[in-house]
Order: structure tokens, then sequence, then C-alpha cells
């Protein structure tokens, strides 16, 4: 793991969203796009600000309000029109007036990025040989069109960045290639962006070439190597569905390390906010929405889909099971399966076990929900509330009509349609009685036969 850099210095982190992402064929912008359920450029700041930067300031294009709105309470730049890198962090500048620290110029469409790859990149930037510039490579399998980072091999230090249409054959040879991130002492990056030109067959000002004017004045530029995947940038639909690939991959290993059983990894997708307790067990094919809480020795069997829910320790969720957002599963509670769960309590020790719905209502301790009820929460203008006191039984396919409150102890008999208070300890049978009729049946096949006898 990293060294955590020097507080002595100020740090700015510069992060660079203007990108229209036309590949992405949609109307969210491209950095607004979610991995692990947050948006990409929501995990590039959650990187930085394990950093505890003085200032950040996103740079986006005009008419990006729902950017500007995602990274508040971040300074907003605006970039009009898009003149490339060197143009981008220009207009970042005005929120940088008399900084004079470290700045990180990072990209919004990189989610993979970790806090540690950047605590590495600030301290080759503070090391002794004080570089002006410390420039993020990486070295992919298939260097394909990439910039090449050319570096003295007796000095290692960085002297330009070639982009590969106007590099040599020796320098598409260089496997080395360019990330994009970049650290620059902030007292002398003002001076390096007065230098660059869009005399380029890009027509753009672009970053990279801040390496060349740093060497011209003899400021060293350094570079730190990162892994491939952790540098990755998104513009297509392909590369997000690798990328969410690789976070889920990542995400998973975390959880097992710190105590997690999941009996096949590859087919439970966890959100970048999922919360998980030592020694919970995850079976095959679950899903995590957003906002899940869930503490120790809890067991999730296969196939449930839960979302804004919190599941204290020791209970059992699935299979099959359904928590929605305002579910709240307390201690050693039963959730089994073709059961859905929302806006509602189940008290510890109560059992909601087969194809059942609570939905805005209290299940109390130690209750016992039998197959097919139904708490009948809406009534097509507002929901109500349903209170199962403790240690209630419902029999099997009984509908609990809303507003209803049944009470400590009470029994619902099964098939019951309940639409009053039940007193604690009564029984409550609200069905039609049954009525039997001897030979009714015999006398009724006899003469469905004899009628299809005479056609």
């Amino acid at each position: 793991m990293a060294k955590r850099p020097s507080k002595t210095r100020a740090l700015a982190v510069v992060i660079l969203a203007a990108g229209q992402g036309t590949r992405m064929k949609s109307t969210l912008p491209k950095v607004l796009h979610p991995v692990a359920g947050q948006a990409m450029l929501r995990h590039v700041l959650n990187a930085a600000a394990a950093l505890r930067p003085d200032r950040v300031v996103v740079v986006t294009g005009k008419g990006q309000h729902d950017v500007a709105a995602a990274v508040a309470p971040a300074t907003v730049a605006i970039q009009h029109p898009a003149r490339g890198t060197g143009h981008a962090v220009m207009a970042a500048l005005p929120a940088l007036k008399g900084f004079s620290g470290d700045v990180l110029v990072l990209y919004g469409d990189t989610p993979l990025l970790t806090a540690d790859l950047l605590k590495s990149l600030l301290a080759a930037r503070r090391a002794k040989a004080d570089p002006a510039a410390v420039i993020v490579g990486f070295r992919p399998v298939d260097p394909a069109a990439y910039g090449r980072l050319i570096v003295n091999a007796k000095t290692g230090a960085l002297q330009k960045i070639v982009e590969f249409k106007n590099a040599s054959a020796d320098e598409r040879a260089v496997r080395l290639c360019n990330a994009g991130l970049m650290a620059f002492d902030g007292a002398r990056l003002p001076v390096l962006l007065k230098k660059l030109s869009d005399k380029n067959p890009q027509g753009e000002f672009l970053l990279t070439d801040t390496v060349e004017h740093a060497n011209a004045k003899g400021w060293t530029c350094r570079v730190v190597e990162a892994d491939p995947v952790e540098v990755m940038g998104i513009n297509t639909r392909g590369e997000l569905s690798i990328a969410e690939a690789a976070m889920q991959q990542r995400l998973r290993a975390a959880a097992m390390a710190a105590g997690v059983t999941m009996t096949a990894p590859e087919t439970v997708y966890l959100r970048s906010d999922t919360k998980l307790g030592r020694d919970v067990t995850i079976e095959p094919f679950v899903v995590f929405g957003p906002k899940v809480s869930v503490a120790d020795d809890v067991v999730i069997r296969s196939h449930s889909h839960i979302e804004g829910a919190t599941i204290a320790k020791g209970a059992t969720i699935g299979p099959f099971a359904r928590l929605r957002p305002g579910a709240t599963i307390a201690e050693g509670a039963h959730i089994g399966n073709f059961v859905e769960v929302k806006n509602a309590s189940i008290e510890p020790g109560a059992k909601v076990n087969h194809l059942t719905y609570i939905g805005d209502a209290r299940v109390g301790a130690k209750a016992n929900i039998g197959a097919g009820t139904i708490t009948c929460n809406y009534d097509g203008f507002d929901k109500h509330h349903t209170d199962i006191g403790a240690g209630a039984f419902i029999g099997s396919n009984s509908a609990l009509v809303a507003p209803v409150k049944i009470g400590d102890g009470a029994m619902v008999a099964a098939g019951s349609v309940i639409t009053r208070d039940v007193p604690a300890d009564a029984l409550s049978v609200a069905r039609g009685r049954q009525e039997d009729k001897p030979g009714v049946a015999a006398v009724f096949r006899r003469r469905k036969t004899a009628a299809r006898n005479k056609k």
C-alpha cells in the first residue's frame, strides 16, 4: 500500500469531466453513467477525497447542469468551447488563483481509480527531485493507439509524450503508454499552460505538451506506473460493461477478505455502498441494490434481490426473497422464498417464510406469518399501515386490509380477510362458513357423464 503523502504542501484536484460522450449514444453525460450503482465521476471524487485536498475543481462543458449538480459542493469550472485537455485545465485556473501547492489532474471517466494510486502519484511529485510534473503510465496488453511515454533509460526522466499518430516506428515500439493522469507543481503549472499551442494535427491545446515545455526549461518530469485496469477510461457501453465487471470483482474480493463467504462470487452483484458484516454467507445469484446494510452472521440465500434494506445479526433471507426500500429485518428473523418486504419492520425472531407480501407494516417479535398472507396497504390513493403484534399467528392465505392492527398473541384463521382490529390473544375468523352436502358430488358426476354420452 502506498505511503500517505505529506500534508506539508497544499493540494488541489482538478477533474476533467467536460466530454460529451457521444460514443455512449446517451442523453446522460458520460461521467454520470454508473459503475456498481455509482456515477463514474463520483468514484473519482471519492478516490480524491481520501487525500483530503484543499480544493476540488470539476471542469464541465457548457450546459452540463446535471454534472454540476452531481459534484456539489466541489467548485465547477466551465470549458467552452472544448479545445483539448490543456484548455480544460486552463478553464480551472481561475478557481486556483493564488494556489501554489500541488495539482492533480484526473479524468471523470476512470471509475476504477484508487486512492493508493493517487497517493503514489502525489508522493512522486513531492519527492526530493522536485519534478515539475509526474505522469501516470501503464503497459497494456495491446498498446494500440495510446500515446507513448518516452523515458530516458539512464535517468528515468520523462522526456516527452508522443501521440501515436505522430510517433516514429521506434517510438511506437515503446510499450509504456500514457494514462492521462498527472501531478503538477502548482507554481509552475500556469507557466507550462501558457506555452501550449493548438498548432497540431488535433487543433487543440494538449496537456501532454507540458512535458516537453518543462524539459525545455530544465524542469524534470517523472512517471508512475499503474495497473492498466485501474486507469481504464470509459468511452463506450462495451467499455462500461468491462469496467463494471472489474469493479464487481474488486468489490467481491474486498468483501471476502473482510470475512464474507460467497459460494459463487461471480454471480453476486454488489453496489459500491453495500455494507456486509463478518461471517455473512451469500449464496449464488444475489443482487444488491443501493443502500443495503447487512450485519454479522446473516445468511442470504440464492436469487434474492435486496435494496434500501437493513438486515440485523443472524437473520436469514431467501431464497427468492425481495427486500425493497425501508425493509428492516431484525436479529434472528426469517424472510423466506417468494416473500416481498417493503417499508416494513420485521422484529426479532419473526418468521415470514413463504409467498407473502408485507408492505407498510410492522411484524412483531416472534410472530409467524403464514404462506400467502398479504398486507393490503394501498387503497388506490393512499398507503396505510398494518401492525402485527408480538407472537401473533397469521394463517395461510389471509388478507389484512390496512389500516388494521393485530394484537399481541392473536391468531387469524387461514383464508381470512381482516378489516377490523383483532384484540390481543383473540382468534379471528373472517371467511364464509363451510357447508357440506353429502352425495352431491356423485350426483353431479353422473349428470355430466349422462349428458356427454347423449352427444
